[in-house]
């Protein structure tokens, strides 16, 4: 069986970590030693190079394997991971985090029927 490397959930995390931190991309390009252009392939798609991928994922503290279907450990339900991590994140008061849950868990229900 392939394994696939999901670039769209790899870039979408990238730019939560890029906003997270208040930076832009051509902060993330300096920072990461990756090319802008490869971060603009990234954005449209396509794999990046494995030195690309390397320093993308330590510049954000990412794991390749979040983004690999088949190694996610035990078939995690996505919104428990999601909620898990809402509940970890403290930057948020308890009840900031659950206004933030109630908000994913009633989008997710509502578009996961769609």
């Amino acid at each position: 069986m392939a394994h696939r490397f999901n670039v769209v959930a790899f870039y979408s995390a990238l730019d939560a970590v890029r906003d997270a931190r208040g930076q832009n991309w051509k902060d993330v390009a300096q920072q990461s030693g990756v090319n802008a252009s490869t971060l603009s392939r990234i954005g449209q798609g396509k794999k990046p190079d494995v030195d690309g991928l390397s320093a993308l994922l330590v510049w954000s503290n990412l794991k390749a394997e979040m983004f690999i279907a088949d190694a996610v450990d035990g078939g995690v339900e996505p919104l428990a991971e999601i909620t898990r991590i809402i509940r970890m994140d403290n930057t948020l008061s308890h009840s900031s985090a659950r206004i933030v849950e109630d908000i994913v868990k009633s989008a997710y229900n509502r578009l996961k029927s769609e």
